[in-house]
């Protein structure tokens, strides 16, 4: 099978001038030679596509792949997420992982906890600020915690994020609305054990290979923001998890990416909430796959599964689901 890899690669938007935290969900060059060696250890052909300029024009020119593995994140607006696989919907071009409609809604924090809260699934009760007025509208519990609504890697998340009164609510959000230029969500704070949780497949075939448990190696610290992340080698210890627990971040997880529709693979993060119930948090539908530092490779990782297995996985779902007999 010829399969063709779309993907914003990091580096070219640094020397565009962009900034380390505008590109902090962009891949690096390891993440895509990781991703072309498995693919081609599993018996495939691969073509390097590049972003969503590089696809539109590939696709214009006539070109065509058996199929496309997206990791394309995008760069700007709500639907950024959502450009590649829609234009290979229109050309009848089957990918891996999830389709325009989920990755849009999945990018919007407040549209995915919506669905999940209403099939059932507990996640923290929370209010949308879009302009400064909405911030008097505010009626929920401290502490709080406010992220922009449709970020990803910690962006706009640091310590200030956990809030204890109005006057830092509406610092926050001022302070988030003014650099963003998207509305942002304020939640009911989290405050026990946090996890990310892996799953594969699709629909009913759906499964968890593993979980494992953010643990902050300084209390002070104990904030998942974007410099943490890009720094998490100092900053936590991944645990996975078994028993009891490992079963509830289960049900939460497997619950969350079937009502969100999700597909092949990716991870939903997790954490307990004041009364001591696992709660959603978010999804991650286009989860990292940097076979060394990503959370997915290194969740599985830890429970018995290498990156080539994981990509295996996610190749064999994406197949059955779009070349089905």
């Amino acid at each position: 099978m010829k399969i063709g890899l779309t993907y914003d690669l990091r580096s070219n938007y640094l020397k565009e001038g962009y900034s380390l935290e505008e590109t902090a969900e962009f891949d690096k060059e390891s993440t895509i030679e990781g991703i072309e060696k498995a693919i081609r250890a599993a018996g495939h052909n691969t073509m390097r596509i590049g972003n969503a300029k590089n696809l539109m024009e590939q696709l214009l020119s006539g070109n065509k792949w058996d199929m496309v593995f997206n990791i394309a994140e995008g760069l700007y607006g709500e639907g950024r997420e959502s450009l590649v696989p829609a234009l290979l919907d229109y050309f009848k071009i089957p990918y891996v992982f999830s389709g325009p409609v989920t990755l849009g809604v999945s990018l919007n924090k407040a549209f995915a906890k919506q669905i999940v809260r209403d099939c059932g699934v507990n996640t923290p009760a929370f209010h949308v600020v879009s302009q400064y007025s909405d911030m008097d509208d505010v009626n929920l519990q401290f502490p709080l915690f406010a992220k922009p609504i449709s970020e990803g890697t910690g962006k706009g998340i640091d310590s200030s994020s956990r809030i204890n009164t109005k006057e830092e609510l509406k610092l926050v959000c001022t302070n988030l609305l003014d650099k963003f230029n998207q509305p942002v969500l304020v939640e009911e704070y989290l405050p026990g054990r946090e996890f990310t949780v892996g799953v594969l497949g699709t629909g009913e075939d759906s499964w968890i290979p593993g979980a494992m448990e953010i643990v902050y190696k300084e209390p002070q610290d104990n904030i998942y923001s974007y410099e943490n992340k890009e720094n998490y080698e100092s900053v936590v210890d991944y645990i996975p998890i078994k028993g009891g627990t490992l079963e509830a971040c289960k049900k939460v997880a497997l619950h969350s990416w079937k009502a969100l529709n999700c597909c092949d693979g990716g991870r939903v993060d997790v954490k307990i909430d004041r009364n001591g119930k696992m709660s959603f948090i978010e999804v991650n539908p286009l989860a990292g796959l940097n076979p060394i530092s990503s959370d997915l490779p290194i969740l599985c990782r830890l429970n018995g599964i290498s990156y080539q297995e994981l990509m295996n996985k996610i190749l064999d779902s994406a197949i059955k689901r779009n070349f089905k007999a």
